[in-house]
């Protein structure tokens, strides 16, 4: 059994799709970002980051304790490598997949999400950092468009690399981003988002966060956390 420890963010959707699209036995227990369950002693306890998702395997594959995983990349490697799909054996496949999950990890995921922050939620609209993040974003459609040209899916067939990229490019108009501009980039998302699996994983959001909101109290949860003040909590 996997305990996945989710909410309702693009990281949180890589693994739910994961888990839906190989049938892997699992149970949700939800962490309420905006209300601060990210900074619960048990929670940190597997993900001393304070971010979501973190998974705990209650049967690992050497038969030993339970095993802990955060960071959504390093969850999606782990499930593959547990139930043998969606990453390939061989050193040449293997590499390709891995590559193209470093650079969401490393590129899309942060800067969309910067894109998301100065441009949604930011008291102060400053245009320089709106226009930074919305031109990057742009860039890096480019970079997943120009890859698609040629091929299906990101790193050949359907894998981890294609969950982790797709549940950032689900708010593509948040993103300020027209996917008519990229035309297989627009064919990868109509395909991945009519897969089963991903339809199951979207529906099981929308039944966990009926109300997506940020409130004053809940934005500086999420977005004024230092060392010193590490849930950002007003004094």
């Amino acid at each position: 059994m996997i305990d996945l420890h989710y909410w309702t963010t693009p990281n949180g959707h890589k693994v739910t799709i994961f888990l839906e699209e190989t049938g892997l036995p699992y149970r949700v227990i939800p962490v309420n970002i905006s209300a601060g369950d990210q900074f619960k002693p048990e929670f940190l306890a597997i993900a001393p980051n304070n971010r979501i998702p973190a998974i705990v395997d209650t049967e690992p594959a050497d038969g030993g304790p339970p095993i802990s995983v955060f960071e959504s990349g390093a969850i999606l490697a782990y499930l593959a490598e547990k139930t043998g799909k969606f990453l390939p054996a061989d050193v040449r496949g293997r590499t390709e997949v891995m590559q193209w999950l470093f650079w969401q990890m490393g590129g899309l995921g942060p800067m969309a999400g910067q894109n998301h922050h100065f441009v949604q939620y930011a008291p102060e609209k400053l245009p320089y950092a709106i226009n930074r993040y919305v031109n990057e974003t742009n860039r890096l459609y480019g970079v997943l468009n120009k890859r698609l040209a040629d091929r299906e899916f990101v790193a050949g067939d359907y894998s981890i690399a294609d969950m982790a990229s797709y549940p950032w490019i689900v708010p593509h108009k948040r993103q300020q981003q027209n996917l008519d501009d990229f035309p297989h980039l627009k064919r990868w998302f109509e395909t991945i988002r009519a897969r089963p699996a991903v339809e199951r994983a979207y529906a099981l959001a929308e039944k966990i966060n009926t109300a997506p909101t940020v409130s004053e109290q809940s934005r500086a949860l999420l977005f004024g956390q230092t060392a010193a003040n590490p849930t950002g909590e007003k004094a």
